[in-house]
């Protein structure tokens, strides 16, 4: 397994959109973590690219991370929001749905395979699982209940990483129920716990809100094999991270979960977008995605910070200016120093 050879039990978390970048993916595993390369977004031919970038900055093994496709949205449920939108003289895109070149992706990593395949938004099939494996590639899936873990361990998943309702970004949730929106999502730790009780002893890599050494402890002792970090890295100077949001992590403002920005679940940095459009935005993606495209982007353009998604973890204000490498050292150090200080607070049998 990928997680019993690594020198540091953190993995770089696959932030598409901007700051995943070849660079950033080659620094953390350079450092002795795990690095892995965002897809969503991209088109195979430029993954392909970024994955040969990737390889000419380390010679160690690596993974991607692909978002499974979704079902199209109905065109009745997304128009009284695109009218919500307008109404505001924002530019509005269309709101088309794609399954983001998922065929022509699982083409290439199994023409090209990498160490590992990590999957966001869904699991992919048994069928899609076994070709991976046929390349050697370990498969990896995000869950976020115990009920998506069962669907992966049935999968043949190698590897599940646990997303707390901490962490930044997309929710990876993909078994939806009626009712759900009104139901608070599981933190990391419980999340750990419930999982460790059911699919024991898939290993578990933790996901959600952890920025610090000490948090890479807990994780640990909750059972995790690793962390997945994302915020953490963002202000790195190696991370692809627009200046926009850079400057918006250094703020300090608290964090919501909104579907504003893409249709689908996200935390980010709360601003007067996601407040005034949350609570209208329908579950749509990535048809919502597309739709308000153009005006995040001229808001990134002009350096609006209130008008564009400023995905973040909860515990993103500890994040820093640092180099990649210097980021993995720091949390490795504070690990070791916090499990030794919890470890003296046991008494002896």
């Amino acid at each position: 397994m990928i997680l019993d050879d690594i020198g540091a039990p953190v993995v770089l978390a696959p932030m598409a959109g901007g700051p995943s970048t070849p660079e950033l993916t080659a620094a953390v595993t350079e450092a002795g973590g795990f690095g892995i390369l965002a897809a969503g977004y991209l088109s195979a031919g430029t993954l392909a690219q970024r994955i040969a970038q990737t390889r000419q900055l380390t010679s160690a093994r690596f993974g991607v991370n692909l978002f499974a496709p979704g079902k199209p949205t109905p065109v009745e449920q997304i128009a009284p929001y695109l009218d919500e939108l307008a109404a505001t003289g924002a530019e509005v895109g269309e709101p088309r749905f794609d399954d983001d070149d998922w065929s022509a992706k699982l083409d290439l990593l199994v023409a090209d395979p990498v160490a590992v395949v990590s999957f966001t938004f869904g699991c992919p099939s048994p069928t899609e699982i076994e070709r991976l494996h046929a390349v050697g590639s370990e498969v990896w899936v995000t869950v976020t209940s115990t009920i998506e873990a069962q669907v992966a361990v049935t999968a043949r998943a190698d590897v599940l990483i646990a997303q707390g309702a901490e962490a930044g970004g997309h929710r990876a949730t993909f078994l939806s129920r009626p009712g759900d929106d009104l139901t608070d999502p599981i933190g990391l730790i419980a999340l750990m716990q419930l999982l460790r009780g059911t699919v024991f002893p898939v290993p578990l890599v933790a996901s959600g809100g952890i920025t610090t050494g000490a948090g890479l402890a807990a994780a640990l002792a909750a059972g995790a094999a690793a962390a997945q970090l994302g915020s953490v890295f963002m202000r790195c100077p190696e991370a692809g991270t627009s200046a926009v949001v850079r400057d918006a992590l250094t703020r300090g403002r608290p964090t919501a979960l909104t579907r504003a920005f893409t249709g689908r679940w996200a935390r980010g940095i709360r601003n007067r977008f996601l407040d005034e459009h949350t609570a209208t935005a329908p579950a749509a993606y990535p048809e919502i995605h597309y739709a308000t495209s153009p005006l995040r982007q001229a808001a990134r353009e002009s350096g609006d910070g209130e008008a564009v998604n400023l995905w973040a973890g909860q515990s993103y204000q500890l994040v820093k200016d640092r180099p990649a490498a210097e980021v993995v050292q720091r949390l490795v150090k504070g690990c070791r120093v916090s499990l030794e200080a919890a470890a003296k607070r046991i008494s002896p049998p």
